[in-house]
């Protein structure tokens, strides 16, 4: 019965920005006599107190939170569109980091992490993708033990927080719900390492919740690119829904995943390498591929790849978007994940100032809705929809690696 208290309306497909999202006044504007239609009793409230003579320029109603902004401020447009287009983030490595806590509140708020729903709802996040990475250093023969833990830990958490979270499995989950009032928690990526040359694992993965999976650490998807059983891989990836994250992967590996999938892949981790010479950032010529291929490339907030504030991550969504397109740019927090972050955007709360820099720099709010929620929910619809259709094309395969390559390593 929680989810009735949220009212239900139309949320807009990608691209799409309401007229009254647009012109939509400030919710915390005080009523006049004449709209209410009656004359005010209490002495206390701001509507009963007689108009001044000369009324005093942009003053707040109180000294906090966003009502305090001037009418019409950058920050203030954020905020109103952030309300109806909110952030899908593409990176979030809060399981981890909720393991090495005895005890922990999401739902109130939790200081030993970056991220819980206080935050998430003051930085108007929708929704979210938990990584399900294995700490660094863990071997390959542990990789599939290690992902299930995730999972399990990651299902868990969101079980103590039904209020906040919601696991969603799909694009229409995840919009079903924001409607309610929860967070959607989509489960992935994962090391490709977890799947130990065999399809089957994969299957079971993706039964259990997983929807994003890494392509790095196997030996199938390496620096000549993908193998015979790692193209198999990714046909199969196709036909069950689960999508490709390439940040970290070798460039053949990249190009020959884009040329293969019919389905968009996902990039969770990577900036435009031509503003900062980082490994996980992308160059141009890659950027251009992955725009012709409609994927998406989620620029990561963190001082390492994007540089100490907010302007520098700003910077490289303005380059993604002139070389990749508009409709292939996207937000990656990269919370809880160990990695510092831009000044201004240490947590999941800074998500308005942000979108206030790029309307200061003058990106239209269409671009904007694109940027936040549009993008990712035109992948994961796709990824629906692809699957849909492939699993009346296609079985199952049963093939591993050793048929396919001749070895047994993943």
């Amino acid at each position: 019965m929680a989810d009735l208290q949220d009212e239900l309306r139309p949320f807009p497909e990608a691209g799409e920005l309401d007229d009254e999202a647009q012109t939509a006044p400030s919710p915390a504007g005080p009523r006049t006599r004449r709209e209410t239609g009656r004359e005010e009793t209490d002495a206390a409230a701001p509507e009963a107190v007689p108009e001044p003579e000369h009324e005093p320029e942009n003053e707040p109603e109180n000294g906090r939170g966003p009502e305090a902004e001037p009418a019409g401020s950058p920050l203030e447009r954020a905020r109103t569109l952030l309300a109806v287009h909110p952030v899908a983030d593409g990176y979030s490595g809060l399981p981890w980091a909720l393991r090495h806590l005895s005890w922990y509140d999401l739902q109130l708020g939790e200081s030993a992490v970056d991220t819980d729903v206080p935050r998430l709802r003051e930085g108007h996040v929708g929704a979210l993708l938990w990584s399900l990475h294995p700490p660094e250093g863990r071997t390959a023969e542990r990789a599939v033990g290690a992902v299930l833990e995730q999972l399990d830990h990651a299902r868990s958490v969101i079980a103590a927080h039904p209020e906040g979270l919601r696991l969603a499995l799909s694009a229409g989950q995840v919009i079903d719900a924001h409607h309610c009032g929860r967070v959607a928690v989509v489960l992935g990526p994962a090391t490709a390492a977890a799947l130990d040359g065999s399809l089957g694992i994969l299957r079971s993965l993706h039964t259990l919740g997983l929807r994003v999976l890494n392509l790095v650490d196997a030996s199938w998807a390496g620096e000549a690119g993908l193998t015979r059983f790692g193209e198999e891989v990714v046909r199969e990836m196709n036909r069950i829904g689960v999508l490709a994250d390439l940040s970290g992967a070798f460039d053949a590996t990249i190009r020959r995943v884009l040329a293969l999938s019919k389905t968009p892949v996902l990039c969770t981790r990577s900036a435009a390498r031509a503003l900062r010479p980082h490994p996980g950032n992308l160059p141009d010529e890659l950027l251009a591929e992955l725009g012709a291929a409609k994927g998406l490339c989620l620029v990561p907030l963190t001082a390492e790849q994007t540089g100490p504030s907010v302007r520098d991550v700003a910077d490289h969504l303005d380059h993604v978007r002139a070389v990749a397109g508009r409709d292939c740019v996207g937000l990656s927090g990269t919370y809880d994940s160990g990695a510092a972050h831009p000044q201004g955007l240490a947590d999941a709360s800074g998500y308005p100032h942000l979108i206030a820099e790029l309307l200061d720099r003058g990106w239209p709010e269409t671009d904007i809705a694109l940027l936040t929620w549009g993008n990712m929910q035109r992948v994961l619809r796709t990824a629906d929809f692809a699957a849909r259709a492939a699993r009346d094309r296609r079985e199952p395969p049963t093939a591993g690696i050793a048929q396919l390559d001749g070895r047994r390593d993943a």
